[in-house]
């Protein structure tokens, strides 16, 4: 079978966030994401907002940008409206990879989605506990030949983005130990986690032609990837971030993306090879982001160096300036030291709860916090 790749504007982005509903007083998980879209109307264009797995989730999509602050505008406007419209619900919103204490088995699956019906249906336990959040990036790339070798080059990179978003160390009222247990949730699902690494446009094709021959899938965007093509926009999709509190911080992580992106472009322009890595290291540093975080020693390369993760980010931040000044995200993309300087959430997190005996309520309180007094960053 052959899969078209949608013509598009070289590193244009769109960023969608997924956004958590809960209950003021409690600080549990509120199933107010079909009043909330009720009372918001129906969405035919980009910048919107629309549902998700369950009911206690909105989701916030902004318009393809050529520039990330004006896609974090679009975002900001847009969580301000819903936040406006759960103020007299006693809802309140966060974004973070997990809920710190609620229970999956008290969640409700959005009614009248048939794709999310055959999706519980298929994946029972597994799929029920996906009470998880995160945010994709989009990044247009104007020709299909540079998709999957820039997939190969961000893969090198996947472990920073874990790191830097990294914010759901609390599943179900426990500690976990990680700094993503979200990354690890949702590699359960059949068609989620790593992308194969493929090297011609074909075998992702066949890939695609056996799984829908097979029944596994019947749509492409049920290959829930960490990072995927989406040939129906024409661009690159990384999955692999947690829910993220601030919109300040969805504009390093933006930014960072799209500056990548366009740095392996203009590799492959001036007929250079995206380095890439062994697939068991990629497995390795997912895992190693997953557990530490920013404390994370990563594997840099085929020859097997590794440094910590943050000193890593430090070096390639200067590498990528004069990208970041070409796109005009230079602010954006300095904001990722800010990250690295103060903490990534799954980090402040924790700081909330041993100031306040552990109390998990206190942590859903300062999420609360940062989405409505930082999120504009």
């Amino acid at each position: 079978m052959g899969i078209d790749f949608a013509p598009s504007e070289r590193s244009r982005l769109g960023v969608e966030w997924e956004i958590a509903c809960v209950d003021r007083r409690s600080g549990e998980l509120s199933p107010a994401a079909p009043e909330l879209l009720a009372r918001l109307g129906s969405a035919e264009s980009f910048p919107h907002v629309t549902n998700e797995l369950l009911t206690n989730t909105v989701e916030v999509v902004s318009a393809p940008q050529r520039r990330v602050r004006d896609a974090v505008a679009d975002l900001t406007r847009l969580v301000d409206r819903v936040a406006e419209l759960a103020e007299p619900m006693g809802v309140d919103l966060i974004s973070s990879g997990t809920h710190p204490f609620s229970q999956w088995f008290q969640q409700q699956v959005t009614p009248g989605k048939p794709r999310y019906d055959t999706l519980i249906d298929r994946t029972r336990w597994w799929g029920r506990q996906m009470m998880i959040w995160g945010v994709h990036v989009h990044v247009a790339v104007e020709d299909r030949r540079k998709v999957l070798p820039i997939i190969d080059g961000l893969l090198t990179y996947l472990p920073h983005f874990q790191a830097l978003s990294a914010s759901s160390p609390f599943w179900a009222g426990e500690n976990t130990g990680y700094a993503s247990n979200r990354a690890l949730m949702f590699q359960q699902l059949p068609t989620a986690g790593l992308p194969p690494q493929f090297t011609e446009w074909r075998q992702y094709e066949a890939l695609v032609a056996d799984l829908q021959h097979t029944g596994v899938i019947e749509e492409l965007n049920e290959l829930r990837w960490d990072i995927r093509p989406s040939p129906r926009w024409g661009t690159i999709e990384v999955r692999t971030f947690d829910g993220i509190s601030t919109a300040g911080e969805i504009g390093a992580i933006a930014a960072l993306t799209q500056c990548l992106v366009e740095h392996f472009s203009r590799e492959l322009d001036a007929g250079r090879e995206v380095p890439m890595l062994q697939p068991w290291f990629v497995r390795e540093n997912k895992w190693r982001a997953a557990r530490y975080g920013m404390e994370a020693i990563i594997i840099q390369n085929t020859a097997g160096d590794e440094l910590l993760v943050t000193k890593d980010l430090e070096e390639l931040l200067p590498l990528l300036a004069p990208i970041a000044e070409s796109l005009d995200c230079v602010g954006e993309l300095a904001k990722t030291q800010d990250v690295i300087d103060g903490g990534a959430s799954y980090q402040r997190q924790l700081r909330v709860a041993a100031a306040n005996n552990g109390s998990l309520k206190a942590v859903v309180s300062s999420l609360v916090r940062e989405l409505r007094d930082g999120h504009r960053g």
